[in-house]
């Protein structure tokens, strides 16, 4: 199927709302039975998302900014159907990667090697194509002596660089990324980039969530301002940077005048 001829992702009236529970609610059905059902239920609920809509063209890049808290891993998470929405739709047309929790389907007692084929199969690769690749992946992580330990014996780093290596190698339409370009020393880092804009300029679509505005002016031609929730700005990149920085300037000057002005108070 011919992807290039339809938006690789579109979102519309999108949603989510997540419930909070009381910390003390009952842990056991006996607990629940005892203390009554109303601790059980919860005690608030809020919307991650509300209404958002956009469109991501094929082969465009695209990072989510904001301010902690706005929605933007939420946003990632259920375009890679880690998740479902309450209310809207989401669309996504062609092969996807996801750089989100890196290794989270690693497992501690196989060794690297094993964890390369079991992981690389769930990320959508056939055995064929991942024993095709296996040399590639490994000389990328730069693992080569320890691929035969088990991943329990690996550092906390060399489990992320393992897990970044086999997901650059799904040859995605589009490639989901969130602030994994801060994995490992430098040197990898720039690694990681330099794979990643290689995607961009071989026709991968790319939607990015990160904190590192410097990133997204590098990469992206578009950008969403995501805050509270709510899709405050999206289009070109750099207006879109402007508005976010601007508007935290903003915040930020305002949160000072108020604390001057408790402080002067009490």
């Amino acid at each position: 199927m011919n992807y290039k001829t339809k938006p690789a992702i579109v979102v519309r009236e999108l949603s989510k709302k997540y419930r909070r529970y009381d910390l003390n609610r009952p842990s056991t059905l006996q607990e629940s039975i005892q203390r009554g059902l109303n601790r059980v239920r919860p005690s608030e609920c809020f919307w991650s998302l509300r209404n958002i809509n956009f469109e991501v063209l094929p082969g465009h890049a695209v990072g989510v900014i904001g301010p902690n808290g706005a929605g933007k891993s939420t946003l990632l998470r259920l375009i890679g159907k880690v998740g479902r929405p309450d209310n809207g739709v989401i669309e996504v047309n062609g092969r996807v990667s996801a750089l989100l929790d890196l290794g989270a389907g690693f497992h501690p007692e196989m060794t690297g090697r094993e964890n390369i084929f079991v992981s690389g199969v769930i990320s959508g690769l056939t055995r064929r194509e991942v024993r095709q690749q296996f040399d590639s992946i490994v000389e990328f992580s730069e693992l080569n002596e320890f691929i035969d330990y088990p991943l329990r014996t690996y550092s906390t780093g060399m489990q992320v660089r393992l897990a970044f290596a086999i997901s650059v190698h799904v040859q995605p339409d589009i490639l989901l990324i969130d602030e994994v370009l801060t994995v490992g020393d430098m040197s990898f880092q720039q690694k990681c980039f330099d794979r990643i804009t290689q995607f961009r300029t071989s026709g991968c679509t790319i939607f990015l969530v990160t904190h590192d505005i410097s990133v997204v002016k590098k990469l992206c031609d578009e950008a969403l301002f995501l805050r509270a929730g709510q899709l405050i700005a999206k289009g070109k990149a750099l207006p879109v940077i402007d508005e976010y920085l601007n508007s935290e300037s903003e915040n930020s000057l305002q949160f000072s005048v108020a604390n001057r002005t408790a402080t002067a108070a009490s």
